[in-house]
């Protein structure tokens, strides 16, 4: 996926008012089955498994057993004992390699990565438009489900979750259909995003990336994605992971009083110039018309309101810690039928 194709403001709001395209054929997809699957899965993921009806799906995280995030991943329930997981294309291998070595002899992990193409179309134009190109009825999904449907004759599986804060989809299929879906959607009135315009997008919903927000230094429970973690569930490092004592930092939000941005490992301070903590990431927010950053603030220094330094090379910026998300005004848990 390119950094941007006409321009990352421009596809910014493509994005939020109309109908955006993005190639994420470069993610992971593997399948889990098995009788043991679901016990299997329930021991590595944060998120609830053995509850998770077929046909929705769950975001939670693959951690390490000191609670650090080896991933975080979406989780669908295709059967009682199939799954099918959506992870990171950096990390594929690594989660790959994990999930083998954590599962019984009874479940069986098949990398789908290359056989398997995705495509994300997001914003409130894409409703029609999907509609329009897929052959069974999509208006009764709801968020974070999938259904099997059709393109040309060819089967696919469509999901409605997103990383934009808009009304969408995910479509995964083989490459051919990819190819016919995108430049049909395009004929619709879809135009193609990249990676600019989706880090702006994510950033303004307090989305975390890996890479960033998230890593195996950081206890999946300062993320403060609290909803993948049940706080009884036993998994993989939730000794450490669902231990408040353990949860040192917290994942911040902070509206920096102007357009000049922060940037990542740019260093957070206190009114009094006492370092709390550090930025992980941080942008110029189209829809905001300010520069927001995220970052790791010290719990005790975690206050909603308080004024904060950001300490660059050779400047300082000044903002407040605020509650996440930044945009708040985002389509993707209306109805479809709102968009139809």
């Amino acid at each position: 996926m390119p950094i941007r194709y006409e321009g990352i403001i421009k596809e910014h709001f493509t994005t939020r008012n109309e109908a955006a395209l993005f190639d994420t054929c470069h993610m992971g997809e593997f399948r889990i089955e098995g009788k043991t699957s679901c016990l299997d899965l329930e021991s590595i993921l944060s998120c609830d498994v053995s509850s998770l009806p077929i046909g929705k799906c769950k975001y939670g995280f693959i951690c390490n057993p000191q609670g650090g995030v080896i991933d975080d991943q979406l989780i669908y329930r295709l059967d009682d004992n199939v799954f099918f997981m959506v992870v990171n294309a950096s990390t594929r291998e690594n989660d790959f390699t994990w999930i083998r070595s954590n599962i019984s002899k009874t479940s069986v992990i098949t990398d789908i990565s290359e056989e398997t193409a995705k495509i994300d179309i997001q914003g409130p134009a894409c409703v029609k438009i999907v509609a329009k190109l897929l052959e069974k009825p999509i208006s009764e999904m709801i968020y974070y489900s999938f259904m099997h449907n059709s393109y040309k004759g060819k089967k696919l599986l469509i999901s409605r979750t997103g990383y934009t804060g808009e009304i969408g989809f995910e479509l995964f299929c083989d490459e051919q259909s990819a190819l016919g879906f995108w430049n049909d959607a395009m004929e619709l009135g879809a135009q193609p995003v990249g990676l600019g315009a989706r880090d702006t997008l994510r950033l303004e919903m307090g989305f975390p990336l890996y890479g960033h927000e998230l890593d195996e230094n950081h206890n999946a429970t300062e993320s403060g994605f609290v909803r993948a973690i049940p706080q009884k569930k036993q998994f993989i490092g939730s000794q450490f992971v669902c231990n408040p004592m353990e949860t040192r930092r917290l994942l911040s939000g902070i509206l920096l009083d102007d357009r000049r941005a922060a940037r990542t490992g740019d260093k957070i301070l206190d009114a009094q110039k006492n370092e709390i903590g550090t930025i992980t990431s941080g942008s110029f927010a189209p829809s905001v018309q300010r520069a927001v950053a995220m970052g790791y603030i010290y719990k005790e220094n975690h206050r909603i309101g308080e004024a904060v330094i950001i300490s660059a090379d050779k400047h300082e910026l000044t903002g407040k810690i605020t509650e996440l998300p930044f945009y708040k005004n985002g389509t993707a848990r209306r109805k479809l039928s709102d968009f139809l």
